[in-house]
């Protein structure tokens, strides 16, 4: 091969190399490299078969091998796939699992007293909202045969007073949970529902929020059903939400291990139930009377405040 003949391969060379080693870089600084040590050696023996391609076979030859070897290494290379999701990375991989913990509370009072878009919400946020992200992710889940793990809540496993429509939306979500446990067995899916007792968290909301449901609640009352109850009953309904954190704990490990339990143990259960009192209720409601459960339930909520018409009621009782 002649001088003019060699440097004009060396060009070639060269130019070719600009032009992959920048679609390379290009594609490292788009999608983030996965491992940086391996991606240099890949440029470091890319580097070298180049200078061995222009020693040994000065020719096209020579410069179509490299070129081969540069695509294949802009193919190949160890990157990952980044997808931009409101201003965040998110990493396109496997499903493993999928935790369903949006919850409200709302205002807790009578079911009689409670308006139908109080009903409506919790069922909204506690029950389709989870439904439809399992929904959402269970292809992913089963081609993983991963996990989907609801937070419920103990009310949905036994009935509270007050809690009417926060009870009900949670019940409705144990039992999807359970019924999704049966049927995405068969697919290798692992589905737990956790069931805790009382833990501090914003859920039970602050002062402005139960003054604004409060007054909703008044609103939507008929005459008659305010007059029966009163409104010193209804007033007197928020101090339950007030005092309600005193009784729950600021722990949230018991929880946190469950969920972890859930979501990496070889063998996790179908049902947990984190907290004081958790399980306790569920095996007095399970296994003894109603009558029982709803005695004990009396006393253990020790409701002193009486609706306006059952304490007329009773003192005229007492006049008889």
């Amino acid at each position: 091969m002649h001088a003019s003949d060699a440097d004009n391969s060396l060009l070639i060379y060269i130019g070719a190399t600009v032009l992959y080693g920048g679609t390379v870089l290009y594609c490292a600084k788009k999608n983030r490299m996965e491992k940086v040590v391996p991606f240099l050696c890949y440029l470091l023996l890319l580097f070298v078969l180049e200078i061995l391609c222009f020693v040994t076979m000065k020719s096209y030859l020579g410069l179509s091998l490299f070129s081969l070897a540069c695509l294949l290494f802009c193919v190949y290379a160890p990157v990952q796939v980044m997808l931009p999701v409101d201003h965040k990375a998110v990493l396109i991989t496997d499903l493993w699992g999928v935790i369903n913990n949006a919850g409200i509370l709302g205002f807790a009072a009578d079911g009689e007293l409670l308006p139908m878009s109080s009903y409506k919400q919790c069922m909204d946020v506690n029950f389709f909202g989870s439904v439809e992200v399992s929904k959402a992710f269970l292809p992913l889940l089963r081609k993983s045969k991963g996990r989907l793990i609801n937070i419920s809540s103990m009310a949905g496993g036994v009935p509270l007073p007050t809690f009417a429509a926060y009870g009900a939306s949670k019940a409705a979500l144990s039992m999807f949970s359970g019924i999704m446990r049966q049927e995405l067995s068969k697919w290798g899916v692992k589905v737990s529902v956790i069931h805790p007792s009382g833990f501090k968290t914003p859920i039970y909301g602050n002062h402005e929020q139960w003054n604004k449901a409060e007054q909703n609640l008044l609103e939507n009352l008929t005459p008659d059903v305010k007059k029966d109850y009163g409104e010193d009953y209804i007033n007197a309904l928020k101090g339950t939400l007030s005092h309600m954190p005193a009784y729950c704990s600021s722990d949230l490990s018991p929880v946190l291990h469950d969920v972890l339990h859930a979501l990496l143990s070889k063998h996790p259960r179908g049902l947990y139930t984190p907290g004081k009192n958790s399980y306790k209720y569920l095996l007095i409601f399970s296994y003894f009377p109603l009558w029982f459960y709803d005695f004990y339930m009396r006393n253990f909520m020790r409701i002193v405040n009486m609706p306006w018409a059952l304490r007329m009621a009773e003192k005229k009782n007492k006049k008889l």
